[in-house]
């Protein structure tokens, strides 16, 4: 997976259909999630796609599985787990994955529809960090 400053940088030369292409490419380069791991446990509340999200935990670091049915927002739970991947899950409970994600200014750029589950779903991957950092 991509980190999110390069992928920042790639979006800030791209405008409008251009940037749902990235995220849509951002999303098909997501790791495979096993339909097993899509459980109510793992879906996303309050999106208007389904969305589920899985924690593993690799060597002290999370390593977050996400699905959407939707590929936009797909693309947009790839932004989120970018924030967080590959980290100490107390370091992703006490981030500030909002504002890691302010570059990409998501609700100007897409509609509210697609942006209303992303508090959603930084709350759902940080309460798994703060599940998980907590033993």
């Amino acid at each position: 997976m991509r980190n999110l400053d390069d992928i920042a940088e790639e979006y800030h030369f791209l405008e409008g259909d251009e940037r749902y292409r990235l995220l849509i490419e951002l999303g098909r380069e997501l790791d495979p999630m096993p339909e097993a791991l899509k459980t109510d446990a793992t879906l996303v509340r309050g999106c208007s796609a389904s969305v589920w999200v899985y924690p593993t935990e690799q060597a002290g670091q999370l390593h977050f599985l996400a699905d959407s049915n939707a590929a936009i927002t797909k693309g947009i739970v790839a932004l989120v787990i970018a924030a967080v991947q590959d980290r100490p899950a107390a370091e992703v409970a006490r981030m500030d994955v909002a504002a890691a994600l302010d570059p990409f200014d998501l609700r100007n750029q897409l509609s509210s529809n697609r942006t209303q589950g992303v508090p959603n779903m930084i709350a759902l991957v940080q309460q798994h960090a703060a599940r998980i950092a907590a033993g």
